[in-house]
């Protein structure tokens, strides 16, 4: 039974036009800090950077000497819900108004927000587009 050896989701993987720029982003909105690794991997011909925040959850972002834009189609949450793959990284906040509030100051593309079931979610997009989800659940 293979899941018995999953221990732990480890990180995820983001592409990004301008390095720099999603380092800064990632850092300064969403409070990811320390700089683990930054590489430039010739098989890839790509720069590679983990971060890390929440918790010690990671991202790797990889720029691309030729990176292709994103398609038009994901940067709405409808509508890339309905292409097969990835969507997205949920994050759980523990108060919704202070991060919106936080998002606002900082110019953050506010894609979408829904409150479902007495759940806030609300989805942004990263200076690329990449939708980024989060949740303030409900407390019994």
């Amino acid at each position: 039974y293979m899941s018995k050896n999953i221990v732990r989701v480890l990180h995820v993987g983001i592409s990004v036009s301008d390095m720099d720029r999603s380092l800064k982003w990632y850092r300064d909105v969403l409070g990811f800090d320390e700089l683990l690794k930054d590489s430039y991997v010739p098989p890839l011909s790509a720069r590679v950077c983990f971060v890390r925040g929440c918790g010690g959850y990671q991202i790797e972002l990889f720029q691309y000497d030729s990176p292709k834009a994103i398609p038009a189609d994901r940067l709405d949450p409808d509508m890339d819900l309905q292409t097969i793959g990835t969507k997205h990284v949920a994050f759980l906040v523990d108060d919704m108004k202070s991060l919106k509030e936080h998002f606002l100051r900082n110019k953050v593309d506010i894609a979408h927000e829904i409150n479902m079931d007495g759940e806030s979610v609300m989805f942004i997009r990263d200076p690329d587009g990449v939708l980024l989800e989060f949740m303030q659940l409900q407390v019994c």
